[in-house]
């Protein structure tokens, strides 16, 4: 269960129940989607949500179709009282957390595709992620029409997907990206660094710094062709098991680019282990 101090509810009824109500008194919604196993990037988006919202609604649901059969599904942290509890602490005020079957009743058949800007990066290694990303998101959305959803830029390429699921389906919900919450060595908070060894930690640092460095040679005027190359030579060197890709693409669309006239941003994929990190910051 929860903190007892924070309200739960795990159906579509419960949900908008509680939402038509707050509506009714003229306040102001914020929904902050999450798979739990929270840090403080996500409480930031809670906060962020009570900033521009009247009340902050998170969810939590680990959206099985997002993950491959080979992926860590089965092994995600989830841990619901705790998650309640930091989600109390940041000034949440409700937790929907549906289980399986109310997101997915047996028949489901349907899936939300974007096309595009889901198609390069993280498309192209995980082509199965972010249709079920998609597709999760728009049941959210729908379940419980806030007036705004929360989302980090530390997920790119999947706020740039969600963005666009939103415009392309005339959903009524303004979707915000904030800004990346990161360690004091610079590593972006992920769920997922729970799984770095100690020594695999220390090196999990250097991804930000190796990027932040590829970003000074392509504004000094190196090409961005040699900079991407060099930033995943720099990767494997500092100890990284592999790398899935350092690109400079454009913002929006995520096209490559072969200059900086237009707003870009540097987005890179990379293995220590069995983990794979992900990280991006503006060019």
């Amino acid at each position: 269960m929860a903190d007892s101090s924070l309200p739960i509810v795990r159906d579509v009824a419960g949900l908008r129940a509680q939402i038509s109500a707050w509506r009714g008194q003229g306040l102001r919604v914020g929904l902050v989607p999450t798979m739990g196993a929270l840090h403080d990037g996500h409480l930031s988006l809670v906060r962020a949500a009570k900033e521009k919202c009247d009340r902050a609604v998170a969810t939590l649901f680990v959206n099985p179709k997002q993950f491959a059969p080979n992926e860590d599904f089965e092994r995600y942290p989830r841990d619901e009282a705790g998650d309640g509890a930091m989600l109390a602490s940041a000034g949440c005020d409700l937790l929907y957390a549906p289980e399986r079957a109310i997101m997915y009743p047996d028949g489901f058949a349907t899936s939300v595709i974007v096309t595009s800007v889901s198609t390069p990066l993280e498309g192209e290694f995980r082509p199965h992620f972010f249709g079920g990303v998609a597709t999760v998101v728009t049941k959210l959305l729908l379940q419980a029409l806030p007036d705004a959803a929360f989302f980090g830029e530390k997920d790119y390429q999947q706020l740039q997907v969600i963005k666009r699921m939103a415009g392309d389906l005339d959903i009524p919900v303004a979707i915000e990206g904030c800004a990346t919450v990161r360690e004091s060595d610079g590593l972006a908070m992920s769920s997922r660094n729970a799984y770095l060894s100690a020594d695999e930690r220390r090196i999990a640092a250097r991804l930000n710094h190796i990027l932040h460095d590829a970003i000074k040679a392509v504004h000094a005027g190196e090409p961005i062709a040699q900079a991407e190359a060099e930033a995943a030579r720099h990767l494997s060197a500092a100890g990284f098991t592999s790398v899935d890709y350092v690109a400079i693409r454009d913002a929006q669309t995520l096209q490559p680019v072969t200059d900086l006239s237009r707003p870009a941003r540097i987005l890179a994929a990379a293995w220590l282990g069995k983990t794979r990190l992900i990280d991006n910051m503006a060019v």
